[in-house]
């Protein structure tokens, strides 16, 4: 995989979205996966800022969802489809009809998760998912020792994600889910382009894992050595584990620009 070390988030940022603006460049119906939390707003904002400027015209860019808690309405505003209809479809003008997600609130969960599968597959597959990592290389709420074959399913949290996650429901863990609904590290893999962003020390270790360790299920984010186009964007912090660092440093500091990422 080629890894990419950028000086700070605003830096990975703003190079993520450059490559989603060329894409849709190329292909304007182009079909973008996005996740949630903290370390993509950056991605967000950036691409935001492109279209508000003319420089990308999102007209026909279509959004998928990575993943959603299971039993939350639509409309909760921590159901993670209001969280990206917060974060990135309102910021880039994007309508609903141009979404896709699982559905959370489904009395046949497995059900829901097979439909999301074919969904995607239906629409053509994703052109480029954008990917997290957590501090135990999950992607997705794809946890430690999942299936590296995994497709769409229902995941129980752990306590310590329900516990860190609290915080967007007051603090109180009483109302965070015990389930969500993922992609799965096979699905994720189906993508033509996927693109990791991490950044912060407390993220070091995992990358190093993802990257330069062996590929485990200990380690989900570890999958992503074996597709044929994924990248990963790292700030500084989260590079500092890397013993190859210089290596990447000089390959990405010797490609063609016109390759991109």
């Amino acid at each position: 995989m080629e890894v990419v070390i950028v000086p700070d988030a605003k830096a990975g940022g703003e190079l993520i979205a450059e490559a989603m603006a060329k894409l849709l460049g190329r292909k304007p119906g182009a079909l973008l996966g996005v996740a949630t939390g903290s370390t993509p707003l950056p991605v967000y904002e950036a691409l935001a800022a492109k279209v508000r400027s003319g420089a990308v015209d999102v007209g026909q860019a279509r959004i998928a969802q990575l993943d959603e808690y299971v039993g939350l309405p639509a409309d909760h505003p921590e159901s993670y489809r209001s969280v990206l209809r917060r974060e990135v479809l309102e910021p880039l003008g994007i309508g609903m009809g141009q979404f896709t997600g699982p559905d959370g609130t489904a009395e046949d969960v497995q059900g829901a998760c097979e439909a999301y599968d074919k969904a995607l597959s239906d629409a053509g597959g994703v052109d480029l998912q954008l990917l997290g990592i957590g501090t135990d290389g999950h992607i997705g709420f794809n946890e430690p020792c999942s299936s590296l074959a995994s497709r769409t399913r229902i995941k129980t949290l752990t306590e310590q994600t329900r516990i860190d996650n609290a915080r967007f429901f007051g603090g109180d863990i009483g109302q965070v889910p015990h389930h969500v609904i993922t992609q799965g590290i096979g699905t994720i893999l189906e993508a033509r382009h996927l693109v990791l962003l991490a950044t912060g020390e407390g993220k070091a270790d995992a990358v190093a894992a993802t990257v330069e360790g062996p590929i485990a299920a200990v380690c989900p984010a570890s999958a992503l050595q074996l597709h044929p186009h994924a990248t990963v964007v790292v700030d500084e912090a989260a590079a500092s584990k890397l013993k190859l660092a210089d290596y990447f440093r000089h390959t990405y500091a010797n490609k063609p620009e016109w390759q991109g990422i």
